[in-house]
């Protein structure tokens, strides 16, 4: 069963995404904010040392660094962000991320038109 959004597409609404991030003291918390027919909106908290091993997406993928650091690895190479950092990926790049320290991004996914 998917996880029910945080925010009804069909309805507006304002959320504080430092008050709405949440860190596991090992591990990754993820939370959908917002999924439409074509896009999908993901708050997530790394605690430090936690990863994502690579894969691949079929969307578009637009990663914001809300706080803290990270290594983004995009098709085998690493790239270190930091807070305020955006990454835009391609569908089909190989990716991985590592949290350096603790952090959080908010992904945005949207459909290939």
């Amino acid at each position: 069963m998917s996880e029910k959004p945080l925010i009804d597409s069909a309805a507006q609404k304002i959320l504080s995404l430092a008050a709405e991030t949440q860190f596991a003291p090992n591990g990754i918390v993820s939370r959908t904010l917002l999924r439409t027919p074509n896009s999908r909106v993901v708050l997530f908290g790394f605690a430090e040392g936690q990863e994502l091993t690579e894969h691949t997406s079929t969307q578009h993928a637009l990663i914001q660094i809300l706080s803290g650091e990270c290594e983004f690895s995009l098709a085998g190479q690493p790239h270190p962000l930091k807070t305020g950092d955006l990454l835009h990926m391609p569908p089909h790049l190989p990716h991985a991320v590592r949290a350096t320290k603790r952090f959080s991004m908010l992904l945005t996914l949207s459909k290939p038109v």
